[in-house]
């Protein structure tokens, strides 16, 4: 059997898990290419106007793989964390999807809700791979043998990769490594939701050009789930969206700490979350006024010429303060 994992939205963070748990279990793991601008054309013509610009592109990866798989993974994502939800458009996913008026195979759609309990995810998991005639001690060995490649993975950010480095086959060596001797003047934090960040057509290369400029690439995914909660709790008030903690965690450890020259912050057009955890990390970075911050909202309309310009120019005062 084969099972299609749509390379959108949370991709960029749970691959490795949830296609170690398939292929553990016998099944082949077909992820669709890297999107393109068919692919977001297809999910544009299928979406409703009012879904975000991520949103849009996962129908075009889902519409991509249906005629090629035998079941879609789907999963509905409530949680990923204890006291934490996740984007509210990402818990109707699969039902978003059932009704985009298109054929597409059976939609394999686990609840994964940290709220849970500790064991919420692998329950889930395991239930679904019952559905398909697995038994329970096969599913837990898969979600043993997926936890097992999640460390790994999240290892390997911890070394300063990004996700895209690890993901993109056969090109990690070539661009995976980052110069770790470029120093702070070099060196520039990337905020916002992975799928944002690392999905190159909707960042429109945006990872590419700063390292072109040789810059130093840091993102919140390198630090450890301990620092950004503890830069989380220094809030008067809990952040209880798990993508926005993590982009305010590290926002502000780096704003309060120094190790960077600048932060570009990316959001998605319509983005709930993202009109409020962005404001408060530019409010946060107003006051501290040290660190250059900017602001680049996308979505299907960005032109690549205005997006170009505007990082020009950013790159161009963060040289300019460094030389002075």
């Amino acid at each position: 059997m084969r099972i299609g994992i749509p390379r959108a939205l949370l991709y960029y963070h749970y691959h490795p898990l949830w296609s170690t748990f398939w292929r553990y279990l016998g099944l082949e793991v077909v992820s669709s290419p890297p999107t393109s601008k068919e692919i977001l054309d297809q999910g544009v013509s299928a979406a409703v106007a009012e879904a975000c610009l991520p949103v849009k592109v996962f129908y075009g990866h889902a519409f991509y793989l249906a005629p090629q798989v035998e079941f879609l993974f789907v999963p509905r994502l409530v949680s990923a964390e204890t006291g934490t939800y996740i984007c509210p458009k990402l818990m109707g996913l699969p039902d978003m999807l059932r009704h985009a008026g298109r054929k597409l195979p059976p939609l394999l759609s686990p609840t994964l809700n940290a709220r849970c309990g500790p064991r919420a995810w692998e329950e889930a998991l395991t239930r679904t791979a019952r559905v398909l005639g697995f038994s329970a001690g096969q599913a837990k060995r898969a979600c043993n043998a997926a936890a097992a490649e999640q460390a790994r993975y999240t290892a390997k950010l911890g070394e300063g990769k990004t996700p895209l480095d690890i993901l993109s086959e056969g090109k990690e060596d070539k661009e995976g490594g980052q110069d770790q001797n470029l120093g702070t003047q070099k060196a520039l934090l990337l905020l916002g939701h992975p799928y944002n960040l690392f999905d190159d057509f909707i960042s429109l290369g945006l990872l590419r050009r700063l390292r072109a400029r040789g810059y130093r690439v840091t993102t919140a995914e390198m630090l450890s789930s301990r620092l950004i909660a503890e830069e989380a709790a220094r809030l008067p008030k809990a952040l209880f969206w798990s993508l926005g903690r993590l982009v305010l965690g590290a926002g502000s450890y780096y704003l309060r700490s120094g190790g960077v020259a600048g932060i570009i912050h990316v959001v998605s057009f319509g983005c709930g979350p993202d009109s409020l955890v962005g404001e408060l990390l530019e409010r946060k970075a107003r006051r501290a006024g040290q660190l250059p911050f900017l602001l680049l909202t996308l979505d299907e309309h960005t032109g690549e010429g205005g997006m170009v310009t505007r990082l020009e120019a950013f790159l161009d005062m963060v040289e300019w303060r460094n030389a002075s």
